[in-house]
């Protein structure tokens, strides 16, 4: 499949300002309280600051003072034809004039990628390192499976492929599973 391009012209800030103004929706501190029990603090890193340089929109902490880093990404339905999308949208350039590596590739501080679509009721939490690495060993079959979409934003464009669910969490799980050299071993 070869390059879509999504939109007309993709407003990085506006998007940014969507995202901002969805921070207070309260299905997020549903879904944290849900997913990891014992939460005694949510907190929004939503400013400009190192947190938020760091892919870090809030950090949740549980009673044993574990510090969960989270980074959330909203989806609502395609402006042009309404269609309630079935993936997750992995972004691995942000900016092609500049060569930025996308989240799904790029050095980050969360743990989890907190991936909301709003239209089913459905946050994915992507745990990080298990992602990046899955896309590592998936990366060239799902471009050639499932495509590259582009998002033209003003002057340069950012990059992602469309994964579904259903094959992107076996993957990730996939990660969670290493093999080695069997060899006896007596208790």
């Amino acid at each position: 499949m070869g390059e879509r391009v999504v939109s007309e012209y993709y407003d990085f800030q506006k998007c940014l300002d969507m995202s901002h103004d969805a921070e207070d929706y309260p299905f997020w501190e549903q879904v944290y309280r849900e997913a990891f029990p014992g939460v005694v603090a949510i907190v929004s890193h939503r400013a400009d600051s190192l947190w938020q340089r760091s892919g870090v929109d809030r950090s949740i902490t549980l009673g044993t003072s574990k510090q969960i880093l989270v980074d959330e990404k909203i989806r609502g339905r395609n402006k042009i034809t309404g269609k309630v999308y079935n993936d997750i949208a992995l972004e691995y350039i942000s900016n092609d004039r500049q060569g930025s590596p996308g989240w799904v590739c790029k050095p980050l501080l969360c743990d989890y990628i907190a991936y909301a679509i709003a239209p089913i009721g459905k946050c994915y939490l992507l745990p990080v390192i298990q992602l990046q690495s899955a896309w590592v060993r998936n990366k060239d079959e799902w471009l050639s499976r499932h495509g590259q979409r582009a998002a033209q934003n003003k002057s340069y464009k950012t990059f992602f492929c469309p994964v579904p669910v259903n094959v992107l969490f076996p993957a990730i799980g996939c990660e969670l599973r290493i093999s080695f050299e069997a060899f006896e071993y007596s208790e």
